[in-house]
């Protein structure tokens, strides 16, 4: 499954940002405000998870995060959002893991369309909590197919239980407005 997101991926990277512009895509800059209204400071880094060919980060910089690092499964997809210019560190993801990032590392962390059916699994949930400094947000979109999933609802129902996990923000709104797709943007806080 992995392989076959890599593929799919690779293969679309030349044309992603067209085509899924062309779609109406506006869960970047929706993540990008989500964060924004929950008191991230823009001053302090942000892991994009799936930051693909940047488009996130794009978003980032314009609501004005200014050290943000990204890591992404597809070098192909890399390798265009090493082209804006917008990333201090970027790094090619293995699966299941975040490999040398150190635990409470990132005080900012975001999945914008990168955890769901066809993306990464629930588990992933995990992982980015893990790596999230204390007092740090972890910001995220789930698609409706994500929340009808019972693996990937289940797992965010079990993350807020969590005594030091709080939801800050849960906002549905449009994901790729074209198709009429929508989401759910999380904002988590680890207090």
């Amino acid at each position: 499954m992995i392989e076959d997101t890599r593929a799919t991926y690779a293969a679309w990277a030349d044309t992603y940002d067209a085509d899924v512009s062309a779609l109406g895509y506006a869960a970047p800059a929706r993540v990008a405000l989500a964060l924004r209204r929950a008191g991230a400071n823009p001053d302090k880094p942000l892991l994009d998870f799936g930051c693909g060919t940047g488009l996130s980060g794009l978003a980032f910089k314009a609501a004005g995060f200014a050290q943000i690092d990204g890591t992404d499964l597809s070098s192909e997809m890399l390798a265009q959002a090493r082209q804006k210019g917008i990333y201090q560190h970027l790094w090619e993801a293995e699966p299941n893991t975040l490999g040398h990032v150190k635990r409470g590392a990132y005080p900012l962390i975001s999945a914008v369309s990168s955890i769901g059916q066809g993306e990464a699994p629930p588990r992933t949930l995990d992982l980015l909590l893990d790596i999230l400094a204390p007092g740090g947000l972890l910001a995220f979109t789930l698609d409706e197919d994500a929340l009808a999933d019972r693996a990937y609802s289940d797992r965010l129902d079990i993350a807020v239980l969590a005594p030091d996990i709080e939801v800050v923000l849960d906002e549905d709104g449009p994901h790729l407005s074209a198709k009429g797709v929508r989401s759910t943007v999380f904002v988590l806080r680890r207090t």
